[in-house]
């Protein structure tokens, strides 16, 4: 672990996946969003963002794996973003390494917790000191699942998802399968036959599992990778979409009982045994 009381010239992050416990839209919002009820957690899934201090005043960003990513993803946006708080003249510019492990369009939000490693790092790397209050704020301007990852903490999330509440729901071992397909979150939100007035619910009744997804029909609908997942381990228990998908997963009483099911599962699919976390330690160095 790097010593955090320095201001260093080059940091390592973990970024890790998420997992939403639940997820209800509860309505649309004028503003073309939808407000939402959620529960966060952690998974011990990550991605590694390494950010250090460039000789130029620009943004660089390199790529570790075999996959093409926008020239302009999130985690350039939110270095973008965050550098309108340099003083001119004074600060230099950033390389930013992705070293990917979280699937792309998976509903595990690596994009954005990319981004919100980068805001974290940066405001430290550039000796900003803005605090989580702005951070979350400019968070929220690039996604509705950053916020979560600046927390660093499970939450309860309404609004956007950008009202956060911490909450210490029980870690457990999750039966994890990532369909191979891309799932659009704005595809899922657009669809006309979305149910978007469903009842508020209490943190208690996610506990209780009186709560589940309400984009699942509409992702089963567009996407039959996902609808066999879901019918696949839906044998075994309550199998659920996580986020807008396309993974979705199983909450089980131990990991031998996730592996127990794992065995059962088709060998072919991308299938994974996770356990879910409340915390996470962001600095690697």
């Amino acid at each position: 672990m790097s010593d955090l009381s320095a201001t260093p010239t080059r940091l390592k992050l973990l970024s890790p996946a998420k997992i939403n416990l639940f997820l209800h839209v509860v309505d649309k919002r004028a503003d073309g969003h939808h407000n939402l009820q959620t529960l966060f957690q952690f998974l011990e899934l990550h991605d590694i963002v390494e950010i250090e201090l460039a000789e130029n005043d620009g943004i660089e960003r390199v790529d570790c794996h075999d996959f093409a990513l926008p020239d302009f993803d999130l985690a350039v946006r939110a270095a973008q973003l965050i550098s309108q708080y340099r003083k001119a003249g004074n600060l230099p510019g950033v390389r930013i390494t992705l070293n990917k492990a979280i699937p792309i369009g998976s509903g595990m939000g690596g994009g954005s917790s990319n981004a919100a490693a980068v805001l974290v790092g940066l405001d430290r790397l550039w000796g900003l000191r803005l605090g989580e209050s702005v951070l979350l704020e400019l968070g929220t301007q690039l996604g509705a699942d950053i916020p979560i990852f600046i927390k660093g903490h499970a939450c309860w999330a309404e609004g956007i998802g950008n009202e956060l509440a911490a909450c210490t729901p029980p870690e457990k071992w999750h039966v994890l399968w990532i369909p191979d397909c891309n799932v659009s979150t704005k595809t899922i939100f657009e669809h006309p036959e979305l149910i978007r007035d469903n009842p508020l619910v209490s943190y208690k009744d996610c506990l209780e599992g009186r709560c589940g997804n309400t984009l699942e029909p509409v992702a089963r609908k567009l996407f039959e990778p996902v609808d066999e997942a879901l019918s696949i381990l839906g044998q075994h228990g309550k199998a659920q979409l996580n986020g807008s998908g396309a993974s979705v997963f199983l909450p089980c009483t131990s990991f031998e009982n996730a592996r127990s099911i794992q065995k059962q599962l088709p060998q072919d699919k991308n299938i994974h045994i996770l356990r879910s976390m409340n915390r996470f330690g962001r600095f690697l160095l």
